[in-house]
């Protein structure tokens, strides 16, 4: 008989399991993990002449995607992958920083995708199965990190000086700074170890002795905070 157990932890570790697999996902697929310094786009000329040079912007720059200002489009801001192939990547430092993210990334989907059936099973080969997910969750972690660790050794790139200045070289950003898909790569790392350990506390409220007894009540709804 499939018993349905929901409380406040196994809830909300699986609800912060969702987040930081999306989070993630959304970082990774970011331009914003650098953010050049200003320029001006060059004047345009049109039927009625010169037109005068656009205002300053500042383009940015993701793993194997960019923002650029084009001044002769009307939108303006021209977003998309600088990288059709993997081996276009700005360097191989981003190379293998983007196979540990995806790595990690493709875990934590993983896992939050199972998250979502812990209501119903609660046990996988005699494992329980928030103990696993807990596992996959730490190793996504440690994938994470080494993605995020060999990440800046890739500024000395060409790719990375264009937009940040001669200056640029490994773990030297050069006149770039870190946007916002950097930032969350880095919080979601964290909630993800924190995800890790929380998976015990919800295995430890679904296996209470409170669940137990409402399942020897004949209950299949269990709903306890």
């Amino acid at each position: 008989m499939c018993h349905v157990i929901v409380t406040c932890r196994s809830m909300l570790w699986t609800l912060l399991s969702i987040v930081v697999a999306f989070g993630e996902l959304i970082a990774f697929m970011s331009t914003d993990w650098l953010v050049g310094f200003p320029r001006t786009p060059d004047a345009v000329f049109g039927p009625h002449g010169a037109t005068a040079a656009g205002e300053a912007y500042r383009p940015t720059l993701g793993i194997y995607g960019r923002c650029i200002k084009l001044p002769h489009l009307r939108r303006g801001v021209l977003c998309g992958p600088y990288a059709v192939h993997f081996g276009e990547i700005a360097s191989g430092f981003w190379q293998a920083a983007s196979i540990f993210l995806a790595a990690g990334i493709l875990l934590l989907c993983a896992v939050a995708f199972i998250s979502v059936f812990t209501m119903c099973f609660q046990s996988i080969m005699k494992k329980s199965i928030f103990n696993v997910c807990g596992l996959l969750q730490a190793i996504a972690g440690l994938f994470l990190i080494l993605g995020l660790m060999l990440y800046p050794a890739g500024w000395g790139s060409d790719k990375v000086q264009l937009y940040c200045s001669q200056d640029a070289a490994p773990y030297q950003a050069g006149l770039c700074t870190m946007g916002w898909g950097f930032y969350t790569a880095m919080g979601g790392t964290v909630l993800t170890f924190i995800c890790a350990v929380f998976s015990a506390q919800a295995e430890i409220a679904t296996s209470s002795d409170k669940v137990q007894e409402e399942i020897e009540e004949g209950k299949s709804l269990i709903c306890l905070l």
